[in-house]
């Protein structure tokens, strides 16, 4: 019997990958296993650059809170949060502003013990294991009430989750429940896998993953799937555009190679 590591939780099956592990090994992160190595491997015989856009999502999401700070949220639901990596939600807005408060969520029990053990004794930050497809459980939950306070604006993040929805689960009803429950000045930031641009690719990346033992199966959308998302949330400037064009501040944040800025779409919308 394989001895776990550990920071692995019991009865995790090492050879199940996870969507959140393979993000952790994209961005050089360590808290994963042989099996979501082997994914990742084999979506850059498809697309070389994957950990390029991984790493253009993370840029984002820097650029989308720091953005959300200044125009005056000081809390944050971060879902699909993923394993601590650097360059969390609360380290780039309580760098900014000591106060802000940062919920953190996650279904898979290794990003959810590995952000317990790093947020031990961090200020106004916790973290919730719950599935995103079941918004009561988290907006209804202990911690959402400890940290949040939803008569106040919050930053609502989905960054590189939605397409992990398939259409049966509905994901516009999902997005519906998620945004009825902000008031009005919050703030909603998300990042989608799009086939608009490469659709070879992202079949090939679509096939990749309906070939491995993971239960979560992509499903890229168009430019009007995702706007829908947003509701009538108004889109800020320069709206629902490559992960790469959104406001980039420096040659981090944008590829030279225009088309890895065009695989995932994003944007951030404000509720009037």
């Amino acid at each position: 019997m394989t001895q776990l590591p550990d920071w692995v939780p019991p009865h995790i099956d090492m050879t199940v990958p996870s969507i959140a592990r393979m993000y952790d090994y994209m961005l050089g992160g360590g808290h994963n296993f042989a099996a979501d190595r082997d994914v990742v491997k084999r979506g850059e015989l498809v697309e070389p650059g994957l950990r390029r856009i991984a790493r253009l999502n993370r840029s984002f999401l820097r650029r989308a809170v720091l953005f959300m700070v200044d125009q005056g949220i000081r809390q944050f639901l971060d879902i699909g949060s993923g394993v601590p990596t650097v360059g969390q939600v609360h380290e780039i807005a309580q760098k900014a502003v000591p106060e802000c408060r940062v919920l953190y969520v996650d279904r898979d029990a290794i990003a959810v013990a590995h952000s317990e053990l790093i947020l031990a004794g961090t200020d106004h930050v916790g973290v919730l294991h719950a599935d995103m497809r079941n918004p009561e459980a988290i907006l209804d939950s202990d911690e959402a009430r400890r940290l949040l306070d939803f008569d106040e604006p919050i930053g609502l993040l989905f960054l590189l989750m939605l397409h992990w929805v398939p259409d049966e689960d509905d994901p516009h009803r999902l997005l519906a429940t998620y945004r009825d429950a902000l008031v009005s000045g919050s703030h909603l930031a998300i990042t989608h896998a799009t086939d608009d641009r490469q659709p070879q690719m992202m079949d090939g990346m679509v096939d990749t993953m309906h070939r491995t033992r993971s239960p979560d199966q992509a499903r890229p959308r168009s430019y009007d799937e995702v706007h829908a998302m947003f509701g009538d949330f108004e889109l800020v400037e320069p709206g629902l555009v490559g992960c790469g064009t959104w406001r980039p501040g420096g040659p981090g944040d944008i590829a030279e190679d225009a088309k890895y800025n065009e695989f995932v779409y994003a944007g951030v919308a404000r509720k009037s």
